[in-house]
């Protein structure tokens, strides 16, 4: 399996676009997926200088409804005009992000991408596409990870505005080749978790985990933060399992992680591919 980091927060190269969000390109034998779209047209520019058609990906996956993920799904949808999008049925809940000042700032998904609904394969629970690639949401926190998470809001059916839940968050486990690879967006629901019901899905630990960590926003040197981070670590480096991150872990986060890992964790850019 090939994965190519068509869109995050760093490029490899001058002639590559990078954004705040993520977006990815897998090959398997049988599919070419779509992970994510990033928060505008940047992903599709930086395929096209990759080479990458996608007018040929035949699955499409959003992996949460926050606009650094789905704010180029428009794009998608224009370039693309067969293939279904694997959406939540959350995803179109109003999300905020608490700023600095104790405002809000909204970083749900467009509103009028609703107008493509038919476009849209809505998803909940466990979707199997195929033997290849299966769906699932609901990864249970078990050990407070989320925390790291901890100033995002959405508005609940009551209008009230509520912590995320992350309800709408899906991740996508990938069989093939007989390896078992998982592709999270942003592991809101944290890593470990995500990681731990693909472990239950499967029977094993999977081979690899592809996702941001979203470990950014947790303050440099907080000895509550390192410790939440360490943790992840710890929790991380039981098992065999290779893990591949970037956009939202935060260069901190990443830094300690490795400290932990070594060389079971890996680095992303924009434009790098890698052979799972």
């Amino acid at each position: 399996m090939k994965l190519t980091t068509l869109l995050e927060n760093t490029a490899c190269g001058p002639e590559l676009r990078a954004d705040h969000g993520l977006s990815l390109y897998l090959e398997t034998p049988r599919h070419r997926v779509l992970f994510d779209m990033g928060p505008n047209g940047d992903f599709a520019v930086n395929a096209a200088a990759l080479g990458i058609d996608l007018r040929q990906a035949d699955v499409a996956i959003l992996s949460h409804g926050h606009y650094d993920h789905g704010g180029g799904l428009r794009t998608f949808l224009t370039l693309n005009d067969h293939t279904p999008v694997c959406i939540h049925e959350g995803a179109f809940a109003e999300h905020f992000a608490r700023t600095h000042s104790g405002g809000l700032r909204d970083i749900g998904l467009d509103p009028a991408l609703r107008d493509f609904r038919d476009r849209f394969a809505v998803t909940r629970g466990i979707t199997r596409i195929d033997d290849e690639l299966l769906l699932f949401d609901g990864a249970e926190d078990t050990g407070n990870f989320m925390a790291a998470s901890a100033s995002l809001l959405e508005r609940g059916a009551d209008g009230e505005l509520r912590a995320d839940t992350f309800d709408h968050e899906q991740n996508l486990l990938v069989t093939a080749e007989g390896k078992s690879v998982v592709i999270a967006g942003c592991a809101h629901r944290g890593v470990v978790a995500i990681r731990d019901r693909a472990a239950a899905l499967l029977g094993r630990a999977p081979d690899v985990v592809v996702g941001g960590f979203h470990l950014f926003e947790l303050p440099a040197g907080d000895p509550a933060a390192d410790a939440l981070i360490d943790r992840t670590g710890a929790a991380l480096a039981e098992g065999e399992t290779i893990y591949y991150t970037g956009h939202c872990t935060g260069e901190y986060a990443l830094s300690r992680l490795k400290g932990i890992l070594g060389g079971r964790l890996h680095r992303f850019c924009g434009g790098e591919s890698a052979e799972l």
